[in-house]
């Protein structure tokens, strides 16, 4: 789960004692209780590890086990001949299963350090598994020109898949969850700040602005990294330099306590020696389990492709990244469920962000690591791309900028939601049954840019709204005050 996605409109204090609260999502508390439930107790209060929630447990040993066939597979079995399905199945599980112990662990880790640290800390977490398996391909492709394009399929993949697909499913099961409920005013939409869908839309609160404008920048400047024809140092300065002015401005943002669902909640209730101790083995081991797996994961989808006639590319594009996003997904889907749409999407549009600057930023990093220790090292100041790879990176920021656009003021609509998912899958089922693929990506391009610039020029509320964001921005990071 992405570290930056909760801001209340406060500064987080801690309270008389120096401890922090956890939140419960469903009573929205933190101390006041509801008939037939228990609030979740202060996190330095005293609690039993075995009062915790038995299904949490089991869910957390259940993430653990599905790193165990891989590792018996890997004590036992031919890593390097043996059938490429299952050892792509194997290694996906247990990378699965690591991206949701890290996600569960990296929400709890906000209890027990300042914010600033957990802002550098978690956002190199919430990017571990992925970046795991864009690394190998970097690596690989310093030797290996070929494995060039599976960097950037992966890449490509996860985010159109967390803005394409995560945003609109968030809104809309939001929906269907709340539909049987009353409606209330537009000015009560404005005022719930935890995102819950009223009148048919999620509303934003304005500290939102960060992010969005963070990913604007980065999807830019990413329009212009296919014309270069690599990816290269340059930009990675460029993109980890504006991850950490991201990171320093989320560190001064007004922000509430983390609301803990699930596993995490559980984990949260613990003694602080031994919730820490908790996380800290969750990851230890869910870093073994990926740098265990990661290469042979990737090595297992590419051999699989071939083994069965099907588009390497392809398998790489949405199967890698379908194990590595899933927790993110339904730690989102799960909050929407609970009425607390505002604070999925948060958590998807940060995830973005983190991995349209740090991951995409350091794939050069790695190429160019990779070439100083290479035999035959593949010629070129940067990670190459060629023209299926510059289609997929155009098509990736362009949907990003139509999605901006979409919510430039602060909302996202029922209606914006399901247009969000619906483009997302004709795109993708459309490059697969396309005479021309090429054509078709770049209408598509086309098409996503053009919606952009028709829904800013056509829509007053989203001008407006972007006018008033320099002056959020100074108001959020406590330079000025909001105009109202």
């Amino acid at each position: 789960m992405s570290p930056v996605h909760q801001h209340s409109g406060r500064r987080n204090r801690p309270d008389r004692r120096g401890t922090t609260r956890v939140i419960d999502p469903e009573t929205h508390s933190t101390g006041g209780a509801v008939p037939g439930r228990s609030p979740i107790r202060n996190s330095s209060e005293h609690v039993d590890p075995g009062s915790g929630d038995l299904k949490s447990w089991l869910l957390i040993i259940a993430a653990m086990a599905c790193a165990v066939p891989w590792f018996i597979y890997l004590s036992v079995g031919d890593v390097v001949a043996g059938p490429p399905i299952m050892i792509a199945i194997m290694t996906g599980g247990g990378i699965l299963g690591a991206a949701f112990l890290l996600s569960w662990a990296a929400e709890v880790f906000q209890l027990d350090v300042s914010q600033a640290l957990a802002l550098a800390l978690l956002a190199l977490i919430a990017v571990l598994p992925e970046y795991a398996i864009d690394a190998v391909f970097a690596w690989n492709a310093a030797s290996d020109p070929t494995q060039a394009a599976y960097a950037v399929a992966n890449m490509t993949g996860s985010n159109r898949l967390l803005v394409g697909f995560g945003w609109g499913a968030v809104v809309l099961v939001a929906w269907f969850r709340s539909r049987g409920r009353a409606k209330l005013s537009r000015n009560a939409a404005q005022a719930t700040d935890d995102g819950t869908v009223v009148n048919g839309v999620v509303t934003l609160p304005p500290e939102q602005a960060l992010e969005l404008v963070a990913l604007a920048i980065a999807s830019v400047y990413s329009l212009v990294i296919p014309f270069k024809g690599r990816i290269d140092l340059f930009d990675a300065g460029f993109l980890v330099t504006l991850f950490c002015v991201y990171a320093w401005a989320t560190s001064r943002l007004p922000s509430g306590d983390p609301h803990l669902v699930g596993p995490a909640a559980t984990v949260g209730k613990l003694r602080p020696s031994g919730r820490r101790a908790v996380i800290g083995a969750m990851f230890v081991f869910a870093t073994a389990v990926i740098f265990m797996s990661a290469h042979h994961f990737a090595d297992g989808l590419v051999r699989t492709g071939k083994s069965f006639g099907i588009d390497e590319f392809v398998l790489v594009q949405w199967l890698a990244p379908l194990a590595s996003e899933a927790p993110e997904f339904l730690v989102a889907l799960l909050f929407a469920w609970r009425g607390l749409a505002g604070a999925g999407l948060r958590t998807l549009i940060s995830s973005t962000v983190n991995q349209w600057t740090l991951l995409v930023g350091t794939l050069g990093v790695v190429f160019r690591i990779g070439q100083y220790y290479a035999v035959n090292p593949t010629v070129g100041a940067g990670l190459p791309l060629d023209m299926r790879q510059t289609e997929e990176l155009l098509l990736t920021s362009a949907l990003s900028l139509f999605a901006l656009a979409m919510i430039a003021n602060f909302e996202l609509s029922i209606r914006g939601a399901a247009a969000l998912l619906g483009f997302f899958l004709f795109q993708l089922v459309g490059a697969q049954i396309a005479t021309d693929r090429t054509a078709f990506q770049w209408v598509m391009i086309a098409s996503f840019l053009t919606g952009a610039v028709y829904l800013i020029s056509t829509s007053r509320d989203r001008r407006e709204a972007l006018m008033r964001v320099p002056s959020i921005l100074r108001s959020s990071l406590g330079f000025g005050t909001t105009a109202r």
